[in-house]
């Protein structure tokens, strides 16, 4: 029998659709002195004064030596693996967003996936061993939903075997562990910026570089590899994020620790109202000592009336859109499910997490009924 604290039944009939994210935007008039210092200086891109004031203030919040900012974090993680000059074969969890692999056979670097832990749901150290191969050159591991990863056992094994680690950070903004931020680990760490994550620029991302030579290598490779108008050293891209989503970025800081205590506020409602709920778990955390509470997910146990899609379409109904991340797994896409690493009985409790996951709605703005509404639903279902 499943218990919901002292919240009756509500039965609400939403009216507006509640998704599962919505951007946090800080109050218009707060932006508006930002584009006329735009406007009036007409600078729009190629490294602008809130370019390099973002970069700067990033180092400072993050407590990271070197930023490097990107119009997207996918153009990161393909610059990431261009700047260490990463070839052959990477190691990669299937249970991520598509970018992660797709960065790989963008470099023409083939993913092999590697199981991932039934707890913290990040790759499993104690199975990448097995994985290694003449041709590994590197590790790529996500932070996924902000949790993170066994950071010592994966560079020990890095070390081991001389390999280079990339960290697909893109969740885990503000991300601590007991030495500080998470995203100083590894060789680089890639952030992502998008309006769905903690922290956004409308579309954004950066690499985090521990020195000075590696960040400069970097911007070499995110703006067509000039050093000067007439010296180009790489074949480059243009990756350069502009100056209205850096201006956004410096107005976003002002606002993210508000927006990261309420995100914790509807995190432990969420658990409060949700532990008497037979067949539901709530996905913990991995020991972080500042979490981000970028998403809210759930796994839907057999002992719960109504399989996870069945839960889905049930909220759905409701006017409530979860989603099933992260469902299908990487390694079931056409351009990868060929490899020998994707086989489903390589990656058995990645399987397992992709036909029970769901991510319930979270975001500053989301309310306390709503959260109530939400949790009644999942309570209530098959009664």
């Amino acid at each position: 029998m499943s218990s919901i604290k002292s919240i009756a039944p509500i039965h609400a009939d939403l009216e507006s659709p509640i998704y599962v994210t919505q951007p946090y935007l800080p109050p218009l008039a707060e932006f508006i002195p930002y584009l006329t210092k735009i406007w009036n200086s007409r600078v729009l891109t190629n490294g602008g004064p809130f370019h390099q004031q973002l970069e700067s203030a990033l180092c400072d919040y993050l407590g990271v030596k070197h930023v490097a900012l990107f119009s997207n974090g996918t153009l990161g993680l393909v610059t990431a693996l261009q700047a260490l000059r990463i070839t052959g074969e990477v190691l990669t969890t299937p249970y991520s967003f598509v970018a992660t692999a797709h960065s790989l056979l963008w470099n023409g670097i083939k993913p092999v996936f590697v199981d991932i832990d039934p707890n913290t749901l990040n790759m499993d150290p104690a199975r990448i061993e097995a994985a290694i191969t003449p041709h590994t050159t590197a590790i790529m591991p996500v932070h996924c939903y902000g949790h993170p990863c066994n950071v010592e056992a994966i560079q020990k094994i890095a070390d081991n075997y001389n390999l280079k680690v990339i960290y697909d950070a893109a969740h885990a903004f503000g991300v601590e562990d007991e030495g500080g931020s998470i995203l100083r680990h590894g060789d680089l760490s890639v952030l992502s910026f998008h309006a769905t994550k903690v922290f956004n620029t409308f579309e954004g991302g950066a690499i985090v570089c521990p020195d000075a030579r590696t960040k400069q290598r970097i911007d070499h490779l995110k703006n067509f590899g000039f050093v000067d108008e007439v010296t180009v050293v790489a074949s480059g891209i243009n990756g350069k994020m502009s100056e209205i989503n850096a201006a956004f970025g410096m107005l976003q800081l002002q606002h993210i620790d508000g927006a990261m205590a309420r995100r914790r506020q509807i995190d432990a409602l969420y658990r409060e109202y949700l532990e008497g709920v037979e067949g539901i778990r709530c996905v913990c955390g991995s020991g972080e000592a500042m979490a981000n509470y970028s998403y809210f997910p759930i796994l839907v146990e057999p002992d719960f009336p109504l399989s996870r899609d069945g839960l889905y379409q049930l909220l759905r109904e409701n006017n409530i859109f979860a989603r099933r991340y992260f469902y299908p797994l990487i390694s079931e896409f056409p351009m990868y499910r060929g490899l020998p690493s994707a086989h489903r009985d390589n990656l058995p409790v990645a399987s397992e997490a992709a036909r029970k996951v769901l991510c319930l709605p979270i975001y500053p703005a989301l309310t306390n009924n709503e959260v109530f509404a939400i949790v009644d639903v999942i309570a209530h279902a098959g009664r």
